[in-house]
């Protein structure tokens, strides 16, 4: 991703900056298969193994909005573009931006755990697999704690400190 921000904005190759950017899946699909083939060559499941079940999961979900996240204030430091908007922190606007963040969240931990248990299934072994099993537990409690506080700000909407005080 790195990469393509310095071609389309230091180097001034539009298209070249576009065409890495757009090759920026092909890294997870190589290390999917980085992985698998360690795995499938006898190796015992360990934290890295599952931190690429994770960073795939994530990188899907929040890819696309990572790279217009990055582009936009790549854009604004080294090309003059306009700052970035302001996302809400007050109100129903913030709430729903926190829900949503928690529906994406559940998006990528399907997707890291669908690929944790596929690899537990398809290794075969939960002597060589077990960490991968504890990460997943992990995750969960993680998504737990984060649905907790995403939604907590439906039901107590964070409010502006001079619009709490009562005259």
């Amino acid at each position: 991703m790195l990469a393509g921000l310095v071609c389309r904005y230091l180097l001034k190759l539009r298209a070249a900056g576009a065409a890495l950017l757009f090759c920026t899946p092909l890294i997870d699909v190589a290390l999917l298969v980085a992985t698998a083939i360690d795995l499938r060559g006898g190796a015992e499941a360990d934290f890295t193994h599952g931190l690429a079940a994770i960073y795939i999961g994530v990188s899907i979900v929040y890819g696309h909005s990572m790279i217009r996240w990055a582009d936009v204030r790549f854009a604004q430091r080294f090309a003059g573009g306009p700052a970035p908007a302001k996302p809400a922190k007050y109100g129903e606007e913030h709430a729903r931006r926190e829900r949503q963040g928690w529906f994406r969240h559940l998006a990528a931990w399907a997707i890291g755990c669908a690929i944790l248990y596929g690899m537990t299934v398809w290794i075969d072994a939960a002597d060589r697999t077990q960490s991968l099993v504890q990460i997943i537990r992990g995750w969960s409690g993680v998504l737990g704690i984060d649905f907790l506080i995403s939604f907590s700000y439906t039901l107590f909407p964070r409010r502006r400190k001079d619009s709490a005080r009562t005259p």
